[in-house]
């Protein structure tokens, strides 16, 4: 099967090193400033230039970048697209160590809406952020940091002590979930095994170990799957698909005037309602922040952000085969025929007419497959970015994303060539006169 070589390289590289959002941030800076993007640290002074790209990193987890055009002029569209960095998983406590007849045990709790079944019996890692003692009280030391192996696993009861295990067993997530760390001797009990460990990797004393955001995660690689490569197998599809597209289009775009800008928030699994989310205020501040670098007064600062549009870019739903009846009877999308425009008149999917018609009339101009997503009328589904950002900013907002199957499952699956469609989506909204 033929496909984007580069694009899907991109995606594949994102999903190897996006094991968390920091990951997912270090990811996005290295290719960005290949692509001659300059940072702008927020707390400082801008002096913003046309022709030039810029990017911003919020608190590590959350990246804001935007190009603007050499022709830019007061009255041009504002093109943005949004995606999210975070993923369903497990995040280590604090105190986290404690031991149970011989094993070696850590401290979790879910985040997200995670299929929890789906992590029993893998090899699993930790990556994350880890904060230090430090000279200055208000700057402690921050560590992205990321375990070299598979340190983890969350066993599964032998089917012999649960007989029932194939009708459906429900995991208590206090209690089914910690994974062993280690095999360790009664002597080691009493230690803070776990964070010795950490401490050793660092290269510090455990005392000056002050605290950290660390996710669990599988440690399988992607790849491709059937007889011709055309599906992808691997874990964060959801929503790193997204990230990738929207990364690509950005650093590919030619538009020569207007602005283009995405953003790939943290917490969208969680309800985005933090500092580093899409409910916060932040990237309305970033439009206005930009805008009046560039020399608009507030009037026009307040016209440009009305007018402007906005992709919130998150994955859909596609048809199981063997659970056909879960999906809608008209609107059915497969994996492998394109991207997916996401509707809902609860508005849990950003659904605006003429937002969904714009994107139609671009995929027809540039024979870029799509297809529709709605949730059967008896099923309440999920919910985006889209709507909550939205709420601060009132302009014109569509759901788009590739469809998956096993959607927050340890491992996802995907269409190969929507990876594609999505990409020349996004960079032909960036780029359409």
């Amino acid at each position: 099967m033929e496909f984007n070589k580069t694009e899907i390289d991109n995606l594949f590289s994102m999903l190897k090193k996006g094991v968390s959002p920091f990951g997912v941030i270090e990811e996005s800076i290295e290719r960005l400033e290949k692509a001659d993007f300059c940072e702008l640290k927020y707390g400082e002074s801008w002096n913003l230039e046309k022709g030039k790209k810029y990017y911003v990193n919020h608190h590590g987890s959350t990246i804001f970048a935007f190009s603007i055009g050499d022709n830019f002029e007061k009255k041009q569209m504002i093109r943005m697209a949004a995606a999210h960095t975070d993923y369903p998983c497990f995040r280590i406590k604090p105190n986290p160590d404690f031991y149970k007849e011989g094993y070696g045990q850590i401290n979790t709790e879910s985040y997200g809406g995670l299929i929890i079944n789906t992590w029993l019996d893998r090899p699993l890692s930790v990556a994350g952020k880890i904060t230090l003692k430090s000279d200055n009280v208000f700057e402690p030391k921050v560590i992205y940091y990321r375990a070299k192996k598979a340190i983890l696993t969350i066993p599964n009861l032998a089917i012999h002590m649960n007989r029932d295990v194939n009708k459906g067993v429900e995991l208590n997530k206090q209690i089914d979930t910690m994974p062993i760390v280690d095999l360790l001797p009664d002597e080691q009990k009493e230690t803070k095994y776990f964070m010795e460990f950490l401490a050793k990797e660092l290269n510090v004393d455990v005392k000056d170990i002050l605290d950290f955001d660390l996710s669990v995660f599988a440690t399988e690689e992607p790849c491709f799957v059937g007889i011709d490569d055309t599906m992808i197998s691997s874990p964060r599809l959801d929503n790193l698909t997204s990230a990738s597209a929207l990364l690509s289009a950005i650093i590919n775009n030619k538009r020569e005037d207007g602005i283009n800008l995405i953003a790939l928030f943290d917490h969208e699994e969680i309800g985005s309602s933090t500092k580093q989310g899409a409910g916060s205020i932040m990237l309305h501040d970033m439009l206005r922040r930009i805008l009046a670098n560039l020399g608009l007064n507030e009037e026009e600062i307040q016209s440009n952000i009305y007018n402007a549009m906005m992709l919130s870019v998150d994955v859909a739903h596609g048809l199981h085969p063997n659970k056909s009846g879960k999906m809608d009877i008209t609107n059915h999308p497969v994996l492998g025929k394109g991207f997916c425009i996401k509707e809902a008149c609860s508005q849990s999917y950003a659904t605006d007419s003429k937002a969904i018609a714009i994107v139609q009339q671009i995929c027809d101009k540039n024979e870029i497959p799509y297809q529709r997503f709605v949730n059967r009328s008896d099923v309440r589904g999920g919910g985006t970015l889209g709507s909550i950002a939205s709420t601060l900013l009132p302009i014109k907002v569509v759901d788009v994303g590739v469809p998956l199957l096993a959607m927050h499952s340890v491992r996802e699956l995907m269409g190969t060539k929507d990876q594609e469609s999505l990409y020349k989506f996004v960079l032909a909204f960036f780029d359409e006169k």
